[in-house]
């Protein structure tokens, strides 16, 4: 038995699936640290020390880090859960909106990683937990940017867990499907809308809606968090939610043709 109490970092931790994932892992036995970026000093929930962090910031994540090791002298797992969405046809993004989303997204990611990276080699363990999505496996269009940013954390997370592996680390993959967050009202939306896209944008943001309001709640995703930090084998990939196992297998067995027409339909796109 290990004489000390493993240690979490949770990104984005002050709603959604960061907070419930950070309650989890406390259940579990962790001290767990949360960021966000309005959290002021000495800040706590539940039991959780909130820290403030920029993720889109190099000075800010290597602040974060750095006070977390001076309080708890290692980190065992972190779970990069902080991102934003985008719901515009690709067409009317810029490539600054482009870059502002893979800036939170994707290097965000990197960022943290980079910065605990060091630590859990020092310690030969440690466990990166990157929260992905269906659309990292699946086309969502009108939404196609932030797609490609899942699409992006999916193969830099799979590549760098065969990196660091023989480490004692292991980075691993949660993907769910539509949850129960304030995702939809907090997505941005295009910075140079065109009327072209007006009908079929404004459907998807109808779809997207309605498949929050009736999706799993985040603490799903959270027991999937948890499994996934727990497990002796480990999968790279690991769907967090009905609709995410059940898109996870279609897309595999499902003919190309087939798996394409049923999405439009379901995306109400016409045929």
């Amino acid at each position: 038995m290990s004489n000390y109490t493993p240690v979490a970092l949770v990104t984005g931790a002050s709603g959604g699936i960061g907070f419930e994932t950070a309650k989890a892992l406390r259940s579990a036995g962790y001290t767990v640290f949360g960021t966000s970026r309005r959290a002021s000093e000495g800040a706590s929930i539940d039991g959780i020390s909130l820290l403030p962090c920029d993720v889109t910031d190099d000075a800010s994540v290597a602040a974060l880090v750095t006070q977390l090791v001076e309080k708890a002298g290692r980190i065992d797992v972190l779970v990069n859960n902080a991102g934003g969405a985008l719901i515009a046809a690709a067409e009317e993004s810029s490539v600054d909106q482009a870059k502002a989303l893979f800036d939170l997204n994707v290097f965000g990611v990197i960022r943290m990683t980079n910065a605990v990276l060091p630590i859990m080699r020092s310690q030969r363990s440690g466990r990166i937990i990157n929260i992905g999505s269906v659309v990292g496996f699946v086309p969502s269009p009108f939404s196609a940017l932030y797609a490609a940013t899942k699409h992006a954390v999916e193969g830099y997370s799979q590549s760098l867990d065969h990196e660091v592996r023989n480490l004692g680390i292991r980075v691993l993959l949660i993907e769910p499907a539509f949850t129960r967050t304030s995702l939809d009202h907090n997505a941005t939306g295009p910075d140079r809308k065109l009327a072209v896209y007006d009908e079929q944008r404004n459907a998807m943001v109808g779809v997207w809606q309605q498949a929050i309001k009736t999706g799993d709640p985040p603490q799903v995703v959270a027991g999937a968090v948890v499994a996934a930090v727990s497990d002796k084998k480990p999968k790279l990939q690991n769907p967090a939610t009905k609709m995410a196992r059940q898109l996870f297998l279609l897309r595999r067995l499902v003919p190309a043709n087939a798996f394409d027409k049923s999405l439009r339909k379901h995306m109400k796109l016409r045929a």
